[in-house]
């Protein structure tokens, strides 16, 4: 039987604050799409060893937030119309699934869930003038929780993994390319489908959600020409 060697805890919080660290300047658009992402030079921005970069670059791979080159080296997953698409189709294709199994299963803890979620999401500004064109982080955490509480009713852990990561990486590309778009009532979307939801009618939730979705993968490849 094959051992595995623990983590020392030093070095595991060194890799935890590395990986933290790295996520949030992935996410806020420090590092622009397709920019290499160097372990030794991360290594010695960050004042670590190249085994502490290297766990935590290999944790945002497994995240969506970083992708692993054939020369063994990492980037910033680069711009690809394709790439999203995927991630959409994926979006569409498991999310009302699982907003079926939660209006059919969820209790009254749930439904009181999501109607705070609702109400955290509909009070949060999603631009303030620092932010520009940008959604703001507050916003943007607010609109996580609305989505995922909405299918938290599923009761299935290894189904909400799975959303929580095509979560991070639709989110990625919303955050670099997300621009304000005038035209799209996203605050009437949330609340017809918050509405739906609590109504228990599920077909009308489930086409909410859906064209909710779709409208977003058309947005970010319409960004990107």
């Amino acid at each position: 039987m094959t051992r595995t060697t623990p983590t020392p805890p030093a070095k595991q919080m060194l890799s935890e604050q590395v990986y933290a660290q790295l996520r949030n300047a992935i996410m806020r658009g420090e590092y622009a799409p397709g920019d290499a992402l160097k372990p030794q030079d991360l290594a010695g921005q960050h004042g670590v060893s190249l085994a502490v970069v290297r766990e935590a670059l290999v944790r945002l791979v497994g995240e969506g937030l970083a992708e692993r080159l054939t020369n063994r080296g990492f980037a910033v997953p680069a711009f690809s119309a394709h790439r999203w698409q995927q991630i959409g189709e994926a979006r569409r294709t498991i999310e009302p699934v699982l907003l079926r199994m939660s209006i059919e299963r969820g209790d009254v803890n749930w439904e009181g869930d999501v109607r705070a979620a609702h109400h955290r999401l509909a009070r949060t500004p999603a631009f303030t003038l620092e932010e520009g064109e940008y959604y703001t982080e507050e916003w943007a955490e607010a609109h996580r929780v609305f989505h995922r509480t909405l299918l938290e009713g599923c009761g299935n852990p290894v189904l909400l993994e799975t959303f929580d990561r095509l979560w991070v990486s639709s989110e990625l590309a919303r955050r670099l390319s997300a621009h304000r778009n005038p035209e799209r009532d996203g605050i009437d979307e949330h609340r017809r489908l918050e509405e739906a939801a609590l109504a228990r009618d599920t077909d009308t939730a489930v086409d909410i959600l859906t064209q909710h979705l779709t409208q977003t993968t058309a947005a970010l490849k319409e960004h990107q020409g």
